[in-house]
């Protein structure tokens, strides 16, 4: 039943959909990816946290902790297991032209937020309800967000984490779960601002030292950064001979794992963005927009150069039956590989090699043996960490996208005890992925993830007029000099509540 419903809602046709629908977005904002570069960084360090919003900074630093995550490690080594080196390609492409998608839907999530008793709430639920006036709607979208975020995905992160802290400590699954179970429950109980400060400094540093070790390798292999980009380019459109038959999945699953790493369209990077203090929608959509950039330009493209330049890779023939492979006495079931990378070449050899080689399973594995190679030992502890503050971060920002659903689905009364519900089943879920998981775990989450990116998707290009006046409007007193200062109402933009009272505040 999930294969069958991960083969709707991932059809070719959804997945050159949603590449299309980036472009028409890309379009009608005039490439605003390109032509606001520098206010992608320059506003990001400019927002003020107020006592019920946070910063811009912040703000991106919850939103990237979702985005960053095991996609980035696991997903990108997936890619170029099953779609080849031209996968690397179809991933950057999304995240450009996701980019302008990560803008209009942040900056919906901006215009149609709420002002609760002690912090802003918004995102999709909100501007779906407002926007199209179609609360049921609506509504689907926040039970879709809740089963994805508080069921289906979490367990995804946490079981990458342990299984890298066995394998590289030889940590119990069910002691890194408990770890992770506490330090979870720690963080989230303070709320949004607690967890904005603690991915405030997370985010930054994990990800500045992942890209500082990419850097390190592709310095090591200097002389082949030509081969290797030449290879990502042929590879793309069927150029280079080796990969030419597989085509169709160097794209497919380039879009694929470049959403499920992204997020751009999903909904999950529009909480935050409405939660952060501004002074207009689009700066923070701007912001956004970034967020895209830094996850997959930078942090996969990270993960793809190592596992690259060090050749551990293989590439795997999808359209092929999976074949039975014994090695040391264990049974497993692959698919033929088109290229076999040179894992254990230093100690094996003819035979033996190919034979161990094709059991590595695709995933964090090519970047753990991708990092020993350039400097052995070091390689699983790496991954490992990376993976765990990678992964947990993620945990934290699907709770707090719960938590926003919640608060949209029982304003009130009600909203408390369904944030503590929440924070239980979350802390669980979290736990019981560490010691059980499988394929199966994967295959769901890519059902949350394509709920949301569907319904989410269809949302905006509904509502998307808002978030381009919007733009223009930002443009405009940006060209006459001022700090922009949103106004629905001059702009003939309905239901803004939020800043409809923001005015009248600033008026008396």
């Amino acid at each position: 039943m999930i294969s069958f419903l991960n083969e709707i809602l991932w059809g070719p046709w959804f997945i050159y959909g949603i590449m299309i629908i980036g472009l028409f977005f890309s379009i009608i904002t005039r490439f605003l990816q390109v032509r606001h570069i520098k206010d992608m960084f320059v506003l990001m360090f400019r927002g003020e946290k107020s006592e019920k919003g946070i910063s811009s900074f912040q703000a991106m630093s919850i939103a990237l902790s979702g985005r960053v995550g095991t996609g980035n490690i696991a997903g990108t080594a997936t890619a170029i297991g099953m779609g080849g080196p031209g996968a690397v390609f179809w991933m950057w492409v999304i995240a450009f032209i996701g980019a302008a998608t990560a803008y209009v839907e942040s900056t919906l999530a901006q215009i149609y937020k709420e002002e609760r008793e002690t912090e802003y709430r918004g995102g999709p639920a909100f501007y779906i309800e407002k926007g199209m006036g179609q609360k049921w709607f609506a509504v689907i979208f926040a039970v879709a967000a809740l089963v994805a975020m508080l069921f289906l995905m979490p367990g995804v992160q946490s079981n990458a984490i342990s299984v890298a802290m066995n394998n590289a400590f030889g940590l119990e699954q069910w002691v890194t779960g408990l770890i992770i179970a506490v330090l979870l429950g720690a963080i989230i109980i303070g709320g949004v601002k607690s967890i904005a400060n603690a991915a405030q400094i997370i985010v930054p540093f994990m990800a500045a030292a992942y890209i500082l070790m990419a850097l390190v390798i592709i310095f090591m292999n200097f002389s082949e950064i030509p081969g290797v980009i030449g290879l990502i380019f042929s590879s793309a459109f069927g150029a280079q001979e080796l990969f030419g038959g597989i085509l169709g999945s160097a794209i497919a699953w380039g879009v694929k794992r470049g959403i499920y790493s992204n997020e751009a369209g999903q909904g999950t990077g529009a909480h935050p963005a409405a939660a952060a203090e501004v002074s207009h929608p689009a700066k923070q959509g701007i912001v956004q927009a970034a967020s895209v950039y830094i996850d997959t330009l930078l942090v996969c493209s990270a993960t793809a150069f190592m596992i690259l330049f060090t050749g551990m890779y293989n590439v795997h023939d999808e359209k092929a039956d999976q074949v039975a492979v014994n090695y040391e006495g264990s049974s497993y079931e692959i698919y033929p590989t088109i290229h076999t990378g040179e894992f254990g070449a230093d100690k094996l050899s003819g035979e033996e090699q190919l034979t161990f080689a094709q059991t590595i399973k695709e995933g964090a594995a090519y970047t753990q043996y991708a990092v020993d190679s350039a400097l052995p030992g070091f390689g699983g502890p790496f991954v490992a960490i990376a993976l765990f503050f990678f992964a947990f971060t993620t945990i934290m920002a699907y709770y707090y996208i719960a938590e926003t659903n919640i608060s949209y689905l029982l304003p009130g009364k009600f909203e408390k005890i369904g944030i503590w519900i929440a924070k239980i089943v979350i802390v669980i879920t979290a736990f019981y992925g560490t010691v059980r998981t499988s394929d199966l775990a994967w295959a769901m989450g890519d059902v949350g993830l394509g709920l949301m990116v569907w319904i989410n998707v269809l949302a905006i290009l509904i509502i998307m007029k808002p978030a381009i006046i919007a733009l223009k409007d930002y443009e405009q007193q940006k060209r006459e000099g001022k700090d922009p200062v949103f106004d629905p109402k001059k702009l003939g933009i309905k239901n803004a509540t939020f800043w409809e009272e923001r005015n009248r505040e600033r008026e008396k």
